[in-house]
């Protein structure tokens, strides 16, 4: 992959994050409360709390970490134009780009449409952007510095 697509995948991803963001902290509060309002509390650190409010909160986490890792993708496209692409660069890139697809994606499907069994793709996402920044680690180390005479 080059430098330009993850730069326009991580735009890409951040200003869908954005919008749903906001679609999160303005239009799901009264349409979780109408879809989850009878279902039974969760258990969250030992309280039960509302079942519409843990996926309004699962429903947040899968937007932050969207912009983060949309942010985390805009760093692989800068230092691949700065420093050149790499395979370990580009493991990164797809670790990142996949990671929020799964991650993400799982938790939006998750809370949008009640159906658990989304959840269950979530550790996979989150795996695939642990192999993102591990990959980013080891790309940014194994550059040579800019001013190096080999």
């Amino acid at each position: 992959m080059t430098p330009k697509f993850w730069l326009i995948s991580g735009a890409v991803f951040g200003g869908l994050g954005v919008v749903l963001g906001a679609f999160g902290a303005h239009g799901l509060e009264g349409w979780f409360l109408e879809l989850y309002g009878n279902t039974p509390a969760k258990v969250v650190m030992g309280l039960e709390v509302p079942a519409a409010y843990k996926y309004l909160q699962d429903y947040k986490t899968g937007a932050e970490y969207q912009m983060i890792h949309a942010l985390a993708l805009l760093a692989v496209g800068l230092w691949g134009c700065w420093r050149g692409s790499s395979v370990s660069l580009n493991v990164a890139g797809v670790g990142f780009f996949v990671g929020i697809l799964l991650f993400s994606g799982s938790l939006y499907a998750l809370t949008l449409s009640g159906q658990r069994w989304w959840g269950a793709i979530a550790p996979i996402g989150g795996t695939a952007l642990i192999v993102g920044w591990v990959a980013l680690v080891v790309a940014v180390a194994s550059t040579k510095p800019a001013n190096s005479p080999e």
